[in-house]
């Protein structure tokens, strides 16, 4: 099998006062084995190539990054494939078309129980509205992200899962980047 271009997801990089360069991620990641890496945007997005997109994949990552930084935000990875199948599952298409800004997919290290999206949604107390998908909960925000009572941590307790969001117009563009690697 030959290797293929592979996103990289760091979960909680640039927010809550945790900085990492994305200049410096390349570089780490180069050290662990990944020359040629590319980055998109400033929030832990990278496109490596790799045999398979897996846990031993993710553990990989997260030894380079801790023996470059000293520590390490966790590390979620999807292949093209897994990428295709969380936007062609998207219950929120009208979301996606008219404001993606507004639309996230949460990538999960596991697949969503259904009994635990139902007690999410108990929690919601605005206009937000949650689907799971293939290993990911798409979060719809019509109001505004930023002031929202459903947060990653809220979603992660809930869930019991740890994850990291990324917002649709991300998901698109990492979707094209696999597919041009």
């Amino acid at each position: 099998m030959s290797d293929r271009a592979v996103a990289v997801l760091l979960r909680a990089v640039n927010v809550a006062g945790r900085r990492l360069a994305m200049t410096d991620l390349k570089a780490a990641l180069a050290e662990a084995g990944f020359a040629g890496a590319s980055t998109l945007g400033a929030t832990g997005n990278a496109v490596v190539r790799a045999r398979a997109a897996d846990a031993a994949l993710e553990a990989r990552i997260e030894v380079g990054l801790k023996a470059a930084f000293g520590e390490t935000p966790d590390v979620l990875v999807r292949d093209a494939t897994q990428l295709k199948a969380v936007i062609a599952a998207n219950p929120f298409t009208r979301m996606a078309k008219e404001a993606p800004h507004h639309l996230v997919a949460m990538f999960l290290r596991g697949e969503p129980e259904p009994t635990a999206v139902e007690a999410l949604r108990t929690k919601i107390k605005g206009p937000e509205e949650v689907a799971a998908g293939p290993a990911c909960l798409y979060a719809c925000y019509p109001d505004d992200i930023g002031h929202s009572k459903l947060t990653g941590a809220v979603i992660e307790r809930t869930l019991k899962l740890r994850g990291t969001a990324r917002n649709w117009n991300t998901v698109t563009k990492l979707r094209a980047l696999l597919e041009a690697g």
